[in-house]
């Protein structure tokens, strides 16, 4: 199967999957987004972020809420229409693109058209090439804050297999170009009550 006809597939499956109704009750921002962002200063006026595989955008959503101008990125547009109906509900800066971030993960023309930004967001989606290819997305001293489903033996929620998941030392090697600030991997318990493994970082471009 070629790689075009694959990202059709994709797509399609993801629109199918946001039609019937996936994550709608899933509202709230990540638990490691707000914990991360407390570390951090709060956003300049204009600062920029990326929410990448953002989905219906709960996470963005929350970004914006706190002051940042974000870029959100997605595979499907039926998703990306839920989370433009709901920024522009509440009047906020959230701009999205319809983007393969598995066929072109290092296009930063296309993942962010306006240059790079102060902050990336990469949660529970497993894409390493993606992670390698942060020193174009982020300024210098920009900062990625990523969580990504981890290879377990353990009966947890989350996705299926390995194809999804990261063994627990592939996220730190692929951010191996950035200053890691915080990781930490393990077992977590999720607001709806289900256990998750969980690879977690929050680095930090040089300069």
């Amino acid at each position: 199967m070629s790689r075009a006809t694959m990202s059709n597939d994709d797509r399609e499956r993801w629109n199918r999957r946001y039609r019937e109704g996936a994550y709608l009750g899933r509202t709230h921002p990540s638990a490691w987004l707000v914990e991360s962002l407390a570390r951090l200063p709060a956003p300049s006026d204009g600062a920029r972020a990326l929410d990448l595989a953002c989905g219906r955008g709960r996470n963005a959503l929350y970004l914006a809420r706190q002051g940042w101008v974000v870029r959100a990125v997605d595979i499907s547009a039926v998703a990306l229409e839920a989370l433009r109906e709901a920024a522009e509900a509440e009047d906020l800066r959230v701009t999205c693109g319809e983007w393969d971030l598995e066929a072109s993960p290092g296009d930063a023309a296309g993942i962010t058209p306006d240059g790079p930004a102060q902050l990336a967001l990469v949660i529970r989606y497993a894409n390493l090439p993606l992670i390698r290819a942060m020193k174009d997305l982020l300024c210098p001293g920009g900062v990625l804050i990523a969580e990504m489903h981890r290879v377990t033996e353990q009966d947890v929620a989350g996705p299926g297999g390995t194809r999804f998941r990261v063994e627990p030392e592939e996220l730190l090697a692929a951010a191996c170009d950035l200053d890691i600030l915080h990781a930490e991997d393990g077992h977590y318990g999720d607001p709806d009550g289900k256990t998750v493994a969980l690879a977690r970082l929050v680095a930090q471009r040089p300069g």
